[in-house]
């Protein structure tokens, strides 16, 4: 031994370490295949035969087995090599530091030889040396009076299994009884032998044959010593493995069952803690959450997860009865990322049950949901971003509305404000729970606590809805053709449609909150607001919002979206917003229904009906089209841009067909057109359907939105009326506007649509087109109609006289009706317009038709003299020469005009009352018009002048525009000084010859002047304002008349004390009614002829005084020119006594001049009574 020591040369460091290795009283006989050959040099013969020496330190045994060890890892290969040449060398070798494991009780050692043996048998891989281990272990187990010194058996027999995890069905399979002495070890009282065996059983329990074979096991004889086990845990090693058993047992439905019916059996008895042997686990896991150990804590939450994935509603309300949401809420405010993730997740799962609620959970914790949010949205963690707005959406969506969230509105807006920077987040997945979080945020009950935090709610909004914008608007990522990248590409379209869809469902539950609010008085805006602050936080303003957000937004990301895909969930939820801002701005509603049909959206909700809806699928979509559509129509008809709105009578009948007709349509246009042209008999709910048809491609025409044929569509609605003839059904008169409209704006320009309707029908089908054309025209202006029927009408009227010759009215029932018409296009047309060919031609036919008409022709003279009286005064001057002439030119229309004159003292208050108007004010303008351009007489016009004046000396109460009509007449001869070429005032029978002072009145006598003026004085004091006009307007002729005939009788006549009583009397009928034009030129006359026992100087001064003080700018250009007329004749007679109230005057007058030389108002043509009235002609 000493030669071959010396043949080795010196010792040194590593000859020691490499001796120490070696057993040298053994090592000369070990064959060197036996030593490794890379360091640590060490010979595994050597190894085998040290470890078991008694003589050997436990120190160096220690050093051997870690080189041994470090060789295993190190050259695994080359170590495997040398032990599995023979097999009898592993299971000695296994059995030798087994029994070395069992006979030590230094715990370094038995960690060293543990992990050894687990190195070895996972090396080796072989069956029988894994056998052998188990049955060692088995044996070392049953053999063992006490629990005592198992610990290194259990633990070595938990790492094997976790090492070599089909070796936990081999053990319960074919070593079945050693799971009593797995109990033993359970209740034994050392906690390191406890922990070990639930390590074990853990790693038993992870696989699922064995869970299942160990179940009835667990069930009758474990599950209370386990979780009394974990209750009564210290160590932190017991607590730790405890926990990790039963996360395994909880991946299972039976277990979970057995440990939570356990459970209840402990809450059940009297007392928290429960009775001896019974432990509760959620009281277990409460008592961890309460610990300081961030490992325990999240391990407990852990679990509580895993039971509750199981069945929230089962088991959540143990946890919720043990208070355990309250403690998980406190710990979001930990700086643990983890802790904080698995608090949210058994808050999202404990908020499935009801009672989480209604312990008001989370009423306490809502503040510490916000105040984690925030906080969490500072770290870099998307998954914890993620979770957290997961738990606040659930809390949001199911909080019970009885149950106030929020207290205060400061709590209220940190949750907004927490929520518009979650959905900026650029992470895509966190910005769309965030929305989500949103739309659930946006519940009247969150809302509620005032003041509302309007602005702030418009904040979060404009952050919504500008994050889906700009996702919308991110290009695809367009790679080369193929059919990945077409998945790919709709994948990202239908990534965008999901949000999109979110945003939509948040912006609409921020609609139905507006509307909700309507209702409530005390949250239309903020008390707090300062006095003349501008209001944004109003109920009203952000109304007004909505309505601007889904026109600048929502409509454009709709629009550009459902180019590459139309999803009808999406498309139901934005036309549930539209229809609701209706509600929400509703004074908006008629212009936003003007901006959406403008914009084609009648074809839009069309063709998403057609398209998802024709199947009886997708019903709610169809609901709310036909409800959007239904608004929409009522609006759109309700505020027509240049027509009279329907009458209430009339919107209601398109109310009723429309809520029938509407869900009914789910066609194509093409196949729309189909049934509209239907000519076979129609039912009800068919017809309604039609209407609805009709109307809706009306209004989308009205609105430039023409989405189909107008060649088949005027097919289309003459097939319609047809059918309507056919059945002899009479349709809302909106749906025969509407069919008129069409067929006009449709029709071919050489098409005779008049004349086949109505000249062409059966008098009773004509006579329905010719008065749902006359309703349609008093109502509607600027439609393409008025020309198509004055062409049209001039070939019918041609027709009329050839055929019937001398009497027309009694061969066509339709002419009143039609002649209607004319006079109805001719009050559409604008003032001042040239009278073309057309319009001359016209003038000439009718002329010529009331030639032929006897005075009892009043249903065709009526319309016939307001056509022409309309002509007359509706045109330029040049035209109005023109018209005059071509009417003049007819003795036989002059002629029936005196008849009619003559009724007038015979058949006051008669049915003829208004033809008598008409005629007197034909009268009058003829007689005009031939003064004024010498036109030629053919035939003149007799009129009894005594009759005239009796008249009007005594008049009838009830005929006050019949006395106006014959004052304008009066005036006007009075104006020619009785020397009219077209008018003879003729003596009723014989007079006796008049007195010397009465000739220069001629052919007035003073008598009847006297009564003349008594006459205009009672008329007046009627105060009718049209009579008033006619009144002044006459009295000023006259007196003109008499002025230059015989001043001192004209003076004589102003002057008479009746005026003064008359002026105040008219003076009486309110404070500014000296601002009347009547008056003022009433008073003009007075001032004018010096009649200061009427209006004295004085009085002068104080009218002056009240003109000076009013808004001159609110009155009219009548009223304007009368008051400056006034104003004129007092100035230059000398009575403006107070310099300073003439010049203020002066400049207000002055600084109006403009407006006194404009236009007369529009209103100036009217019908009243259905006679045709000019009030200039009246008036002036």
């Amino acid at each position: 031994m000493a030669a071959r020591e010396a043949a080795a040369g010196p010792r040194g460091p590593g000859r020691d370490e490499e001796t120490a290795l070696l057993y040298e009283r053994a090592h000369s006989r070990h064959d060197p295949c036996w030593l490794l050959p890379v360091p640590p040099r060490l010979c595994l013969a050597c190894v085998l035969e040290l470890l078991p020496e008694p003589c050997v330190s436990l120190v160096r045994k220690k050093h051997v087995l870690s080189c041994f060890r470090d060789a295993l890892l190190r050259h695994a290969s080359l170590v495997m090599q040398l032990v599995a040449q023979d097999q009898r060398i592993c299971i000695h070798f296994i059995n030798m530091l087994f029994g070395l494991l069992c006979n030590v009780e230094d715990g370094s050692v038995i960690d060293l030889c543990i992990e050894v043996l687990i190195q070895l048998t996972t090396q080796l891989k072989l069956e029988q040396t894994v056998r052998c281990l188990l049955d060692e272990c088995h044996k070392q187990l049953c053999n063992m009076p006490s629990m005592r010194g198992s610990l290194a058996t259990l633990t070595l027999l938990g790492k094997l299994v976790d090492a070599i995890p089909p070796l936990a069905d081999k053990l319960v399979m074919e070593h079945s009884n050693l799971m009593e002495h797995l109990l033993r070890g359970l209740v034994y009282p050392n906690e390191g032998v406890r922990a070990s065996v639930c390590y074990l059983y853990g790693k038993l329990y992870s696989s699922p044959v064995a869970a299942e074979m160990l179940s009835g096991h667990f069930r009758e004889k474990l599950c209370p010593l386990f979780l009394s086990t974990l209750d009564g845990a210290q160590t932190k090693e017991l607590q730790i493995n405890c926990l990790g058993w039963l996360r395994q047992l909880l991946k299972y439905d039976l277990f979970v069952s057995v440990i939570m019916n356990e459970s209840s059996l402990a809450e059940s008895t009297e007392g928290v803690e429960g009775p001896p042997g019974k432990t509760s686990l959620p009281l277990v896991l409460k008592k961890l959450l309460l610990s300081r150990d961030e490992t325990l804590q999240v391990a407990s939450a852990h679990c509580i997860t895993a039971v509750l994935v199981h069945s929230p509603a089962k088991h959540a309300p143990a946890f919720i009865h043990a208070d355990i949401p309250e403690f998980l809420f406190e710990h979001l405010s930990s700086s643990s990322e983890v802790l904080v993730w698995f608090s949210y997740n058994c808050l999202i799962l404990l908020a499935e049950e009801p009672l989480f609620f209604s312990k008001c959970h989370t009423v306490y914790g809502i503040e510490s949901v916000v105040r984690s949010l925030q906080g969490s949205l500072r770290m870099n963690n998307t998954e914890l971003h993620k979770e957290g707005l997961l738990l606040f959406a659930e809390i949001l969506t199911r909080q019970p509305e009885e149950i106030k969230l929020f207290t205060s509105s400061t709590m209220c807006r940190d949750a907004g404000r927490a929520l518009q920077e979650a959905v900026n987040s650029p992470v895509l997945e966190v910005a769309a729970e965030a929305v989500k979080a949103i739309s659930a945020f946006l519940r009247k009950d969150h809302q509620s606590a005032l003041p509302v935090q309007y602005r702030e709610l418009r904040a979060l909004l404009e952050a919504m809805l500008n994050r889906c914008a700009d996702f919308s608007q991110t290009p695809l990522n367009r790679r080369p053709l193929g059919h990945a990248s077409s998945r790919d590409s709709n994948k990202a379209i239908l990534r965008r449609g999901k949000f999109l869809l979110s945003t939509l469902e948040g912006f609409r539950n921020a609609c139905r909150l507006a509307m909700e609010f309507q209702s409530e008085p005390s949250a239309h805006e903020n008390p707090f607001t300062a006095p003349g602050a501008e209001k944004e936080d109003t109920l009203e303003a952000f109304s007004e919002f909505l309505l601007s957000a889904c026109d600048s937004l929502c409509i454009p990301m709709v629009m550009r979206h459902s180019e590459q895909a139309t999803q009808p969930n999406l498309m139901e939820v934005f036309l549930s917003i539209l229809h609701s801002l209706f509600v929400i701005v509703p004074h908006m509603k008629e212009k936003f229904s003007k901006k959406l049909a403008s914009s084609s959206f009648i074809r839009l909700t069309l063709e998403l009906k057609a398209r998802f809806c024709s199947s009886l699928s997708h019903s709610d979509l169809n609901q709310v089209c036909s409800s959007f559509l239904y608004d929409m129509s009522l609006n759109l008809l309700s505020a027509p841009e240049k027509t009279e709105p329907p009458s209430q009578e009339e919107l209601s009948a398109v109310s009723a067909f429309l809520q029938h007709g509407l869900p009914e349509i789910r066609s194509r246009s093409p196949e729309s057109l189909a049934f509209l042209s239907d000519r076979q008999y129609v039912e009800g709910i068919a017809r309604q359907r039609q209407y609805c048809i009709l109307l809706l491609f009306y209004l989308a025409y009205i609105h430039e939105d023409r989405f189909v044929s107008e060649a088949e569509l005027f097919v289309a609605v003459q097939s319609f009326l047809l059918s309507l003839q056919d059945q002899d059904e009479h349709p809302p008169l909106t749906v025969i506007r509407a069919s008129i409209y069409l067929l006009a704006i449709c029709q071919d320009k050489d098409d005779a649509l008049a004349e086949d309707l109505i000249y062409s029908s059966p008098v009773d089908i004509a006579r329905k087109v010719l008065i749902v054309l006359r309703t349609f025209l008093r109502r509607n202006e600027d439609v393409q109609v008025g020309g198509l029927i004055r062409g049209h009408f001039l070939l019918i009227l041609q027709h009329l006289l050839v055929e019937h010759g001398a009497s027309p009215s009694g061969d066509s029932g339709n002419l009143p009706l039609l002649l209607s018409l004319l006079s109805l296009v001719q009050l559409k047309n604008k003032s001042e317009q040239e009278l073309d060919s057309m319009a001359m031609k016209l003038l000439h036919q009718v002329s010529k038709l009331c030639g032929k008409c006897s005075p009892a022709d009043v249903d065709i003279l009526q319309p016939s003299f307001n056509f022409l009286y309309w002509s007359l005064h509706q045109t330029t001057p040049s035209s109005q020469k023109r018209a005059a002439a071509v009417l003049l030119s007819s003795t036989a229309l002059i002629e029936l005009l005196e008849k009619t004159l003559a009724l007038t003292w015979t058949e006051v208050d008669s049915p003829r009352t208004a033809l008598l108007c008409s005629a007197w004010l034909l009268a009058a303008s003829f007689s005009a018009q031939q003064h004024a351009g010498s036109l030629q007489v053919h035939q003149t016009l007799s009129v009894e002048l005594d009759q005239v004046l009796k008249v009007l000396s005594f008049p009838k109460k009830k005929a006050a525009l019949l006395s106006a009509a014959i004052l304008c007449f009066l005036r006007t001869a009075l104006q020619q000084s009785f020397s009219s070429a077209l008018v003879a005032l003729v003596p009723s029978g014989a007079q006796p010859p008049p007195a010397p002072e009465d000739s220069a009145l001629a052919p007035l006598g003073t008598s009847q002047v006297l009564s003349l003026v008594i006459g205009l004085q009672n008329l007046l004091v009627q105060k009718d304002p049209l009579l008033s006009y006619a009144c002044v307007a006459c009295l000023e002729a006259l007196l003109d008349y008499l002025h230059a005939r015989s001043p001192d009788i004209a003076f004589h006549v102003v002057s008479q004390p009746w005026n003064r009583f008359l002026l105040f009397t008219l003076l009486d009928a309110g404070e500014s009614s000296f601002l009347r034009p009547e008056i003022l030129r009433l008073m003009t006359l007075f001032v004018r002829f010096q009649s200061s026992s009427v209006l004295s100087r004085e009085e002068v001064g104080h009218v002056l005084q009240g003109a000076a003080l009013a808004d001159l700018s609110t009155l009219s250009n009548t009223t304007l020119q009368a008051l400056r007329g006034f104003f004129l004749q007092v100035q230059s007679m000398g009575l403006l006594a107070d310099e300073s109230t003439a010049q203020t005057l002066h400049v207000s007058l002055e600084g109006l001049s403009p407006s006194t030389s404009s236009a007369e108002p529009p209103l100036d043509m009217l019908c009243l009574g259905g006679v045709a009235v000019s009030l200039s002609h009246i008036r002036d």
